[in-house]
């Protein structure tokens, strides 16, 4: 039997094995350190036949305990839905201006306004209700049809300009572009900035305000302050959806941009849109 060699600094037993001049030492693991190891071995096979583990062409071993997480999943979310079902029946059933009367009931209905709000209204919306360019914020009081919970629950319920709800809301500005030149469309634009700003051009805005009063007032209102009735934006308060400065209004009277918003109470439900009316009404602009 070959004998053992015995490193010399440091009296370990080396296991034959070199690499370039260096020996490796025979210094085994540790048995606790062994031990865990076979156990989790051990734990896994276990693990294996117990819960779903292995994919096939087609599924997976389901496990001998039959536990799924899917199942699971859908058993804790029909126990939350469940739970809100008392909430949520009585929202339905209640006119919104009551659901908004009784605290615990309205606080429920913003939390679960928030969390609608969030998976179907983000995208043009916002995160924070912001709104962008064509697409209003839902924070400040600039209202087309109306703040109320009533007018903002029409809105979201029967949709603007949507075509598969005959209660949606209907605005439609003309064309200009093919009523007026172009030199009365820039004087027009002139007077709507004078509103709130400095025009461009001030020799511009008195002829802009009688191209005004004989074209736009009878739908924005005499004073530019706008018509609900008609969805007619408030011109008088420096807050602009399609575009703000003369070029940006110019075009708008020229070629206006109608948006749509779908009709959201056949997807949703009754529920869902009074929660929603009352998250946006909860933002801080609603009247």
């Amino acid at each position: 039997m070959a004998k053992k060699e015995i490193d010399e600094l440091s009296g370990v037993e080396t296991t034959g094995h070199e690499w370039d001049g260096i020996k490796e030492l025979n210094n085994p693991m540790p048995r606790w350190w062994v031990y865990s190891f076979y156990a989790t071995i051990l734990w896994s096979i276990a693990y294996t036949i117990a819960y779903p583990a292995w994919p096939l062409v087609k599924d997976a071993t389901q496990g001998v305990l039959g536990w799924s997480s899917r199942q699971e999943l859908t058993t804790e979310m029909n126990a939350a839905a469940e739970a809100q079902k008392v909430f949520r029946d009585k929202i339905a059933a209640l006119d919104i201006k009551d659901v908004a009367k009784d605290p615990s009931l309205s606080q429920f209905a913003i939390n679960a306004g928030a969390a609608a709000f969030r998976v179907n209204c983000v995208p043009c919306h916002g995160s924070g209700a912001e709104g962008r360019a064509g697409y209003p914020n839902l924070n400040d009081n600039d209202w087309l049809w109306g703040g109320d919970l009533d007018s903002i629950y029409h809105t979201i319920a029967h949709g603007i300009r949507s075509e598969d709800d005959g209660d949606t809301r209907v605005s439609e500005m003309p064309a200009f572009g093919e009523m007026l030149q172009p030199q009365e469309i820039k004087q027009v634009a002139a007077y709507v900035v004078s509103l709130t700003g400095t025009p461009r051009d001030a020799s511009m805005v008195e002829p802009g305000k009688q191209i005004y009063a004989d074209n736009c007032a009878s739908c924005h209102g005499e004073n530019a302050e706008g018509v609900r009735e008609f969805g007619a934006p408030n011109l008088a308060d420096a807050i602009w959806l399609k575009g703000e400065g003369e070029d940006a209004i110019a075009r708008q009277v020229a070629a206006p941009k109608h948006g749509v918003m779908p009709a959201w109470q056949a997807r949703l439900g009754d529920a869902t849109v009074k929660e929603l009316a009352l998250y946006v009404h909860s933002l801080g602009g609603g009247e």
